[in-house]
């Protein structure tokens, strides 16, 4: 299933995409993509909605979030070998793990808003994990049982904020519209092997980032499971697993977005996404 939210900025109502590609309109049997919907009982119960028989929704207008009350967005950092290459860095013993601000998160075609006094806002596609069933010291076979889904991520990053600032990399991660989630969140019965996925990303057309997730360093199941060992984690709970390379970091001379750009990304089976950066007020 392809689970989204639709409507304006705080009022986005839940719906599901059917075969055809119509959006169809899931308010009048669940009050929201959110907690108890997305663990594996709330999904077995949407799975038997006769979908042919829910409202078309006619007039789309805006995509939301396609989660809601996320209360974690946990990031994974330089979990790409190709990705920690090409930044200098040494590849993890152990995932690096931070927080991004769930005031981040954001529609899938929301504009992306440059901070103030940025000058290195950057973009990272990311296959997000969502979370359905609580994980608590899970181990790493039983992880996938955890899973409601993924989703597409851009984990948009303001590096001199995040590495020239002092302290950790949250500051740099958490303004808001930093996170970009959905067009949808693909149920995890629909994907056969998170550990197969091309990904890409554009800037104003030009490609920029073009890779697979075969390349992550530490896999889904693990990561659910190393995650679960410090902090449970609860239905709707994001984890966003690391980029591929491309960034406007590594390129030499490094470059990074400014206001009037657009970005399109996607990674296969989960959809597309596009933004324009805009300055903040």
């Amino acid at each position: 299933m392809k689970l989204l939210r639709y409507g304006q900025r705080g009022a986005e109502k839940p719906g599901i995409l059917d075969n055809n590609g119509k959006i169809r309109d899931l308010s009048g049997q669940v009050d929201d993509i959110a907690g108890e919907s997305l663990t594996a009982a709330g999904l077995a119960k949407i799975a038997t909605i006769d979908v042919g028989s829910l409202p078309v929704v006619a007039e789309l207008g805006r995509l939301g979030p396609c989660v809601s009350r996320t209360g974690k967005f946990i990031c994974v950092g330089l979990n790409y070998a190709d990705h920690a290459a090409e930044t200098g860095a040494a590849i993890p013993e152990e995932p690096i793990l931070f927080m991004k601000a769930t005031s981040a998160i954001t529609g899938p075609n929301d504009n992306v808003i440059i901070p103030r006094k940025s000058r290195k806002t950057d973009w990272e596609v990311e296959l997000g994990i969502v979370i359905g069933d609580e994980a608590r010291y899970v181990t790493e076979a039983d992880a996938m049982k955890h899973v409601a889904g993924y989703c597409l991520i851009n984990d948009v990053s303001e590096r001199e904020f995040q590495a020239e600032r002092g302290g950790q990399w949250t500051k740099g991660k958490s303004a808001d519209s930093f996170g970009p989630i959905g067009p949808w969140m693909v149920t995890r019965d629909e994907i056969a092997d998170p550990q197969d996925l091309k990904m890409w990303l554009s800037v104003d057309g030009t490609m920029r980032q073009n890779g697979s997730t075969k390349t992550m360093i530490f896999g889904v199941s693990f990561l659910v499971h190393y995650i679960s060992q410090f902090m449970s984690l609860q239905p709707g709970d994001i984890i966003s697993t690391g980029t591929p390379p491309g960034v406007g970091l590594g390129m030499k001379p490094p470059l990074f977005l400014k206001a009037g750009q657009t970005i399109k990304l996607g990674i296969e089976g989960l959809g597309e996404q596009t933004q324009l950066t805009v300055d903040a007020a």
